[in-house]
């Protein structure tokens, strides 16, 4: 059927509002994902860390989340978002809660295994977004997954609330209520969450089988590097956003902590208009865009400005961008993949934006310990933007493109 409104389509009624109950899923499982880089400065000073030994703290988590969107993509396309979302937010919440035990133990190595099955839980966005996409239809993909991606403000409430919360009710308490949280949308999501009747109409297919199948695809493997850019950059901004502005501009760690959430808050804001941008003018044009403005803005971020308003400024338009292309990307996605390959499509694409954000964090402490400077990460960020413009540019252009079918 063809149509101009979401009301039209009887079969997708309510779409909006289950995708939104997505995003606030979604929003609660990166909030639980995203438990220990707010709390660094916590663990640094409780087991004596180096700056290499909390890089990985924060990192490990990161690269499990990622890998572990390849396997849950193509699982949502099989199962559907409801028994998902249920799964994905249940264990996550144990795996909060073992955090708040084991990091009482003072045993590092522990504690690395345990954020290692806490990252499991940044797989939750592989879920949303096939479950989001199938809510709405072709022209308004772009809008689907941009407000499903809303969900990422749970990076930035980590940021913000985390280290109010270790202050106001002590470290394990902060994770006991994060576990509870989980525990109990999870049950919301249960018994008021529904499928879209596209994604319950789509013919299961073996898991493994498909994988290997879209991973043939050039479009795929484009697709994954050039948001292993952008969304990378957003997840190492998220994380080591805090450790930076303590290093480099003196910050305490709430003011570190909230700094890192308004740039997580607004990279989140500014996902809907990438996605709708792309729906409007392609996605190619608006990526290249994207890559264009965050390689500039890196660049002069490194040269760490003395005014903290200028500084402010570089890092709020730098998350406009980032999160704007992160909405851009999937808008793309959303045009160029068949429709019972998006879950399986956007595991492996989102697999490749969390590995993009694992390598920052260690390249950054890395670059601290050699100058106690991050110029040179930042450098290294703004290279890489350059050659994720010549990818997209290799790509071809989704205007006004048919989706196979």
């Amino acid at each position: 059927m063809s149509t101009t409104t979401l009301e039209r389509d009887p079969k997708l009624q309510g779409g909006l509002k289950y995708t939104i109950m997505a995003a606030c899923a979604s929003m609660i499982g990166f909030w639980s994902w995203t438990m220990i880089g707010p709390l660094a400065k916590y663990y640094t000073e409780t087991y004596g860390l180096t700056e290499g030994q909390r890089s990985l703290l924060i990192a490990t988590p990161v690269i499990v989340g990622s890998l572990a969107r390849i396997p849950v993509g193509a699982l949502t396309d099989r199962y559907g978002g409801r028994i998902m979302f249920t799964i994905m937010l249940t264990f996550t919440g144990l795996m909060v809660l073992v955090t708040g035990l084991v990091g009482q133990m003072g045993s590092f190595p522990l504690l690395l295994l345990v954020a290692f099955f806490l990252g499991v839980g940044g797989s939750i966005f592989a879920v949303g977004i096939p479950f989001a996409s199938a809510w709405f239809e072709p022209h308004r993909k772009g809008l689907a997954t941009g407000i499903f991606g809303m969900g990422m403000v749970g990076t930035a409430c980590a940021a913000f609330f985390n280290p109010r919360m270790l202050q106001a009710f002590g470290y394990f308490p902060t994770h006991l209520i994060m576990t509870c949280v989980a525990l109990i949308y999870a049950c919301v999501v249960w018994f008021f969450l529904k499928d879209s009747p596209v994604m319950k109409a789509a013919k299961p297919e073996p898991v493994m089988p498909k994988i290997l199948r879209v991973s043939k695809v050039l479009v795929t493997w484009q697709l994954c590097f050039i948001y292993a850019v952008v969304f990378g950059a957003f997840v190492a901004f998220s994380n080591f956003l805090s450790t930076y502005m303590q290093n480099i501009y003196g910050y305490e760690a709430v003011a570190g902590g909230t700094f890192a959430a308004m740039f997580a808050a607004c990279a989140v804001l500014a996902r809907p208009f990438g996605g709708v941008a792309a729906d409007k003018f392609g996605g190619k044009l608006t990526t290249l865009v994207v890559f264009v403005a965050v390689a500039v803005l890196v660049v002069l971020i490194a040269f760490e400005p003395a005014s903290t308003g200028l500084n402010a400024l570089l890092h709020v338009v730098t998350a406009f961008f980032v999160g704007f292309g992160t909405g851009t990307i999937y808008g793309w996605l959303g045009k160029v993949v068949r429709p019972q390959d998006i879950g399986t499509v956007s595991g492996l694409v989102s697999a490749a934006g969390g590995l993009g954000g694992y390598f920052p964090p260690l390249i950054m402490g890395a670059a601290y310990t050699a100058n106690e400077s991050y110029a040179w990460g930042l450098y290294a960020l703004a290279i890489i933007c350059i050659v994720s413009l010549l990818v997209s540019l290799w790509m071809k252009s989704d205007k006004n493109a048919v989706r196979p079918s």
